[in-house]
């Protein structure tokens, strides 16, 4: 690729991973980790609802973590090969299959890594704040938590690509638009686990 065809496909790429530092720019603002331990609020309840129908497990229990030593318990016997896991590392690799058909695979990157150091920063930060209420001091739980919300941020990232690529792309309702949601209303989904989805 000489020159000209570089500067052509960086000015194609440039608009559409702005809508990713927009996103990043705004995960200051979720309330991470704000609600752990909480009753489920109804609208809660729905998104966790239609998280599990469109994942594929529609018949999961809903299981409210209490504290944080029923999270740590949950999230450290998690088995990271379980189908629910599985399907949606296959959304993932669709997703990512999605994106590289207009982006480039070093622009994919940098602008997911942004999005990615931006949710690191702000979860780690207010989990630290809620942490310290509950006097948990765990840097491997710590470490669980933040992991989540980041992995839940980077596929809300991807998600925002394949919707502004293609705008018939229902992303409302998108797995990883409604696990995202989850962060936004201060939970933690460590995940499902048998026939139970942990939520904390």
């Amino acid at each position: 690729m000489n020159n000209d065809e570089e500067l052509e496909q960086l000015e194609r790429e440039l608009p559409v991973l702005s809508c990713l530092r927009r996103f990043a720019d705004g995960l200051e603002e979720v309330p991470w980790f704000s609600h752990l331990g909480e009753a489920l609020h109804p609208k809660t309840r729905l998104v966790a609802d239609h998280y599990l129908d469109q994942l594929g497990f529609p018949d999961t229990d809903i299981a409210i973590l209490a504290d944080w030593d029923d999270a740590a318990a949950s999230a450290e016997t998690f088995d990271w090969s379980n189908p629910a896991w599985e399907a949606e590392e296959l959304v993932r690799s669709d997703l990512t299959g999605r994106a590289l058909e207009f982006l480039s695979e070093e622009a994919l990157q940098l602008g997911l890594s942004v999005v990615a150091d931006r949710a690191g920063h702000a979860s780690k930060s207010a989990l630290l704040d809620t942490a310290a209420l509950w006097d948990m001091v765990d840097e491997n739980v710590h470490n669980l938590s933040v992991g989540g919300a980041v992995q839940a941020a980077y596929g809300a990232g991807l998600l925002l690509l394949a919707a502004a690529n293609d705008p018939d792309f229902d992303a409302g309702g998108h797995v990883f638009a409604l696990k995202f949601q989850l962060f936004e209303q201060g939970r933690w989904p460590v995940g499902v686990v048998g026939s139970s989805f942990n939520l904390f």
